[in-house]
């Protein structure tokens, strides 16, 4: 079964300066090399980017920076949520008018005793304001940190009124139970899972992929996952893909993920820029760093 947003979705980090604006160049070279390292896309602007913590005009820019940098506008998959309908609406359209693949947008979070009824009105009232046939939707699923689940009703409600737009959900909360059961009430609604042990599952299920956080450090085990997960002659590789894809998630969870990520990444990119980051998040310490690094040496058999 083929899907509207299907593939290796990299949960891309955002360089910071030290002031604490975006580093546009930095990012747009990151975007490349996580296509060239075989991502089908970028999924820029969510919990891993930090989105929450930059303003409209930011990350507006960041997306223009992600093309500039040599990342095709139909490889974008921009998070464009707000608790602001205007907000949303802006960078929604904005979005779209650049030509990305489509948005990933969270429920509104801030209130949070929601019914499905208010909760389609939020995205519907979006998609309207918006008001443009090329916009895709995927639904992002992270009740932990939003605290406003998105039930299989909601899907229901939103695919039956915007078939062509809402066409996906990132399930970031970790129950392949729940991301199987999507898969099979909603033939051709994209499930992309949100952590990245679970492609495998997912993809075994019905579903059509990944957004996740590692992807910015195993993109290439994670696309060999996903293009050969049905094939019984790449068993093996398949399997030691995975093995590796495990290890290096345990690795981005073995303190606070998003800095850690961030100080995987400053090896990875030989840059130390790649440290900073936004208040309430604080830097890893000098000594977890380097066990950080250590660890990733001998991942990469070079201890």
């Amino acid at each position: 079964m083929s899907f509207a947003i299907e593939g290796v979705y990299c949960a891309a980090a955002t360089p910071l300066k030290t002031d604490g604006t975006p580093d546009l160049d930095l990012f747009g070279k990151h975007t490349r090399a996580l296509i060239e390292e075989g991502c089908h896309g970028i999924a820029m602007l969510g919990s891993t980017g930090e989105a929450s913590s930059f303003g409209v005009r930011e990350r507006m820019d960041l997306v223009e920076a992600a093309i500039e940098g040599g990342t095709l506008p139909g490889q974008l998959l921009p998070g464009t949520s707000s608790n602001s309908v205007t907000d949303a609406v802006e960078m929604t359209r904005h979005a779209v008018q650049a030509g990305v693949k489509g948005v990933v947008m969270l429920p509104p979070f801030y209130y949070t005793a929601f019914s499905d009824e208010s909760l389609f009105r939020f995205y519907a009232s979006i998609i309207e304001k918006v008001n443009d046939d090329r916009l895709k939707i995927v639904l992002y699923h992270i009740p932990l940190l939003t605290g406003v689940p998105i039930s299989h009703s909601l899907i229901e409600m939103l695919v039956r009124a915007f078939p062509d737009t809402v066409v996906g959900i990132k399930d970031s909360d970790g129950k392949i139970e729940n991301m199987h059961a999507i898969s099979v009430r909603f033939p051709g609604f994209g499930v992309l899972a949100g952590a990245d042990p679970l492609l495998l599952p997912v993809l075994q299920g019905g579903g059509a992929g990944c957004i996740t956080a590692s992807s910015n450090l195993v993109a290439r085990e994670l696309r060999l996952v996903y293009d050969h997960w049905d094939g019984p002659a790449k068993a093996e590789e398949v399997k030691a893909a995975q093995d590796v894809i495990v290890a290096w998630r345990n690795l981005t969870n073995s303190y606070t993920q998003l800095p850690t990520v961030k100080t995987m990444l400053a090896k990875r990119r030989g840059d130390l820029g790649w440290l900073n980051v936004h208040p309430p998040f604080s830097p890893l310490s000098q000594s977890e760093a380097e066990k950080v690094w250590s660890t990733m040496d001998a991942l990469e058999g070079r201890a």
